[in-house]
């Protein structure tokens, strides 16, 4: 049972101090912090209005918990979309621990995250994101059963970045058509800005395809590792923005399309795997100002929870069940380019229209409260 806010309790032998913080158009905000295994941890629930909230747990050395709780809103926010926009059957929420993988990364306190993750009782369910393993994800389940994408020995989902590169590239045809008239991705060319699992994955497949990639990201090893792949080239971080391509891809973290970076930007299409990748939602009209085609982030890197979520609301996982629905983000990128031309709206707004819609409709059937905002992107 979810914990009074500011309480302390005992729980499976680990003294956990759980805090809820009230935020406007979320249904729950908890903190947790666990002195034995020094979790210092962060739950979002955004809308469960179309089930229980899924979204990945990430760890990362966030400055102070105030930088955390940004992150965590943004991320679940942007779930609740992203599942709404997939049909997942899901709603949106996202989980962060305050803490360096180099050295943070511990038994103790994944298994005191998994006890955390275990009060809330089902409302949400957790899988990898930044900095989180499979290891990662076996420590949570001795602790709780709402993880998914474990090992597909366990039959469970697996790893979802290679699904998330499936969707991107899907996604990538449904840009290349509405933009440049063709379905030839070879005949592009693409500045990829991360090289983690999906960037890298998305990366290799452009190159098997023939076409023109430059790269960049902060790990030098990986930038050696790409540039040995046909057709690939490396450029220092700072230059990835103003590549001469038809196709820049933000496959890092987010926030990365601002003021100062969209200007910079040579590109026609913006389309790439990281989440909230506008600073700001005016971010977005700056990009249609300037004739910049923008594939929201959370329509086209809808690969990964959708294979999840196959785990998740079917009999079982089904491989092709999973692939067969991340097909359909191309049809869904299609529907929400042709409403911003019908309704003469950013491809962001128009995406927001469509999750709208969709929890509208799911409120009127079941009389279920949906947090109101739309996430910046």
């Amino acid at each position: 049972m979810l914990p009074g806010a500011n309480s302390e309790y005992e729980i499976r032998g680990a003294n956990l101090k759980i805090r809820q913080i009230p935020v406007d158009g979320y249904e729950t905000v908890v903190v947790a912090e666990d002195s034995a295994s020094q979790l210092h941890a962060l739950i979002a629930i955004h809308d469960t209005t179309l089930g229980p909230a899924l979204g990945g747990l990430r760890m990362w050395d966030y400055s102070s918990e105030e930088e955390a709780l940004t992150d965590v809103l943004r991320l679940a926010r942007g779930m609740t979309y992203k599942s709404a926009c997939a049909n997942t059957g899901l709603g949106g929420g996202k989980a962060v621990i305050i803490g360096d993988r180099e050295t943070d990364l511990t038994e103790e306190r994944f298994r005191a995250m998994g006890r955390f993750i275990e009060t809330l009782e089902g409302r949400y369910i957790t899988a990898e994101d930044v900095g989180i393993g499979i290891r990662e994800l076996e420590w949570l389940r001795e602790e709780t059963s709402y993880v998914t994408g474990l090992s597909r020995s366990s039959g469970s989902s697996g790893n979802p970045s290679p699904f998330t590169a499936r969707g991107v590239i899907r996604g990538l045809f449904a840009c290349a058509e509405e933009r440049f008239g063709t379905s030839h991705l070879d005949r592009l060319r693409y500045s990829v800005q991360g090289l983690g699992q999906v960037g890298g994955d998305v990366v290799r497949c452009l190159s098997m395809l023939g076409a023109t990639v430059t790269v960049a990201d902060i790990n030098d090893e990986r930038c050696e590792e790409y540039a040995a792949l046909p057709g690939v080239e490396v450029v220092p971080q700072d230059e990835i923005y103003s590549v001469d391509c038809d196709v820049f891809m933000p496959c890092a973290l987010g926030g990365v399309l601002n003021d100062d970076t969209i200007p910079l930007l040579k590109a026609q299409v913006v389309a790439g795997c990281a989440n909230n990748q506008l600073l700001r939602s005016e971010h977005a009209d700056a990009l249609y100002s300037r004739g910049i085609l923008y594939a929201p982030d959370f329509i086209i890197n809808a690969g990964g929870i959708i294979n999840v979520s196959v785990e998740v609301r079917e009999q079982g996982y089904n491989e092709r069940t999973a692939v067969r629905k991340i097909e359909n983000i191309y049809d869904g990128l299609r529907e929400v380019f042709e409403t911003s031309r019908r309704e003469n709206l950013t491809p962001a707004e128009a995406a927001d229209r469509v999750a709208e819609f969709r929890l509208e409709q799911a409120r009127n059937r079941n009389g279920h409260h949906v947090a109101d905002g739309a996430p910046n992107s």
